[in-house]
C-alpha cells in the first residue's frame, strides 16, 4: 500500500493535490481549535465586519500555510508536513497566549473583539513573523 502511494506522490500533480487538501483539512481543524481558545465567536465576528478579528484570523491562516511552504520546501513528507503543521499551530497558539499574558494592561481578546484593529494588526505580524522562525527550523 506504501508503495502504490508513493509512486502516486512522485507524480507532481498528484502530490501538489495531495498536499493542498491536506493543508486545507488540517487548516479547517486548527481554526476549528483556535475557535475554542478566544472568547469570540471568529466567523460570526468577520460576518459583521470586524477587521481586528479578520486580521488575526489572517495571521494565523497564513501562519499555518507558511509552516507547510517551508515543511514541503524541506522536501518532507506528507505526514511529516502535517506534524510540523500541528507543531507549529501549537506554538503559534502558545505565542497567543503569552502575548496576552504580557500584556496586562488590557485583555487581548476583548481588544479584538471591540474591533481594535491594532491590536489586531499586532497579533496577524507576531503569527505570522513566528510561522518564519518556526519554518526556519523545519529547514535545519
Amino acid at each position: 500500500m506504501d508503495q502504490a502511494l508513493d509512486r502516486w506522490l512522485d507524480n507532481p500533480y498528484f502530490a501538489s493535490i495531495a498536499f493542498f487538501s491536506v493543508a486545507i483539512l488540517a487548516l479547517i481543524v486548527f481554526l476549528f481549535c483556535f475557535e475554542f481558545a478566544v472568547r469570540y465567536k471568529t466567523w460570526d465576528e468577520i460576518k459583521n465586519g470586524n477587521l481586528a478579528v479578520a486580521l488575526a484570523t489572517g495571521g494565523k491562516i497564513f501562519g499555518i500555510c507558511n509552516l507547510f511552504r517551508f515543511s514541503i520546501q524541506a522536501g518532507d513528507s506528507l505526514y511529516q508536513s502535517l506534524v510540523w503543521a500541528a507543531f507549529g499551530f501549537v506554538l503559534l497558539l502558545a505565542a497567543y497566549f503569552v502575548f496576552e499574558f504580557l500584556t496586562p494592561v488590557f485583555r487581548i481578546d476583548d481588544e479584538i473583539k471591540r474591533d481594535n484593529r491594532a491590536v489586531g494588526f499586532i497579533a496577524m505580524i507576531i503569527s505570522i513573523s513566528l510561522s518564519y522562525v518556526i519554518g526556519a527550523t523545519v529547514l535545519s
